[in-house]
């Protein structure tokens, strides 16, 4: 008998600290910075972001995250056999975020292990845990992507800390007789490391380089759009499927216009496309299970739904998962 993986649970979290447009520019006022509510919805589509308080890791937004997708998948986590966190700002060097939220879960065990590929880190974790269940390494996972990029910014560059948000997304991924991870297209092209990088490192007791987030805007939004089609039409022709039998699209949420071009590049309806990225910003490794939850729980998704994830980020990473829900 074949042996496939599907989703059973969903659940995110965003830390309590909201900011809005105009919250995020009264305090970069302060410190000289111009900017505006109407600048920022214009470029990004975003209305306001949520930012961790200090002392609030990656591992303590993904607890919360796994609890709630742990109670709608009816598991509880000593059930859990594998732990994969997306993440590019885990609460240490090591161990991994993963090992950390493994003891706060209670769980002993379970493999636990991050994936790194910044915001299209979920679906290169969901792709490595969908792979583990079907050759029988695993049987029951929680795959997770969480971030708190708030802390790499550099807030005196509106061009970046204008954009991101922190938060934290996770789905239990079963083993299952039939088919839930219809098909997995993932990729990275390095000789672009340089568009988008946080190029700072821990040596000698020292930080070299700078910790904080750079990027080229334009670079990364023409190669962005490129990719995401490639990819989607590459999930769907491995799946044997056609845009025609995509219920949603749901993107990562990094920027209304990068994904309101990908929608219409696939003739995909806007109604089709779950956004958040008004409310959330774009949260890295953690915006494409944190807008999966939200279109669950609101009830959009429904039980039998395509599902085409997709994303793109740093390293130059991309891919999609087509998912029936």
């Amino acid at each position: 008998m074949s042996r496939f993986s599907r989703i059973t649970g969903t659940g995110s979290y965003l830390p309590p600290r909201r900011l809005t447009n105009a919250d995020l520019t009264t305090e970069l006022a302060a410190k000289g910075v111009e900017t505006s509510d109407e600048w920022i919805i214009e470029r990004t589509g975003i209305r306001a972001r949520h930012f961790a308080d200090p002392g609030v890791c990656v591992s303590d937004l993904a607890l919360q995250a796994c609890q709630r997708a742990l109670e709608a998948a009816g598991r509880d986590a000593g059930e859990i056999d594998l732990i994969i966190v997306a993440t590019s700002t885990p609460d240490m060097v090591f161990p991994s975020a993963a090992c950390i939220l493994q003891s706060k879960l209670g769980n002993v065990g379970a493999a636990a292990f991050d994936a790194q590929a910044v915001c299209s880190g979920f679906i290169y974790a969901l792709t490595l845990a969908d792979s583990l269940i079907k050759t029988g390494t695993a049987t029951k996972a929680l795959v997770i992507g969480a971030e708190v990029f708030s802390r790499i910014l550099d807030f005196s560059d509106r061009t970046t800390c204008v954009l991101f948000g922190d938060g934290a997304g996770a789905v239990v991924l079963e083993a299952s007789d039939v088919p839930g991870i219809l098909a997995t297209d993932i990729h990275a092209d390095g000789q672009y490391s340089s568009i988008l990088c946080v190029p700072g490192h821990v040596s000698g007791g020292q930080v070299t380089g700078s910790p904080m987030l750079t990027m080229d805007g334009q670079a990364v939004f023409k190669l962005a759009v490129g990719v995401l089609e490639d990819t989607a039409r590459a999930v769907l022709e491995k799946a044997g499927k056609t845009q025609a039998d995509i219920d949603w699209l749901i993107p990562h949420q990094a920027n209304i216009r990068i994904m309101q071009n990908t929608a219409k590049k696939l003739k995909l309806a806007p109604e089709k496309m779950i956004v958040t990225v008004d409310q959330h910003g774009n949260t890295s490794a953690a915006s494409i299970p944190l807008a999966l939850d939200v279109a669950v729980r609101s009830g959009k998704v429904q039980k039998g739904d395509t599902l085409l994830l997709e994303g793109v980020g740093g390293g130059f990473t991309w891919g999609a998962v087509l998912v029936d829900y």
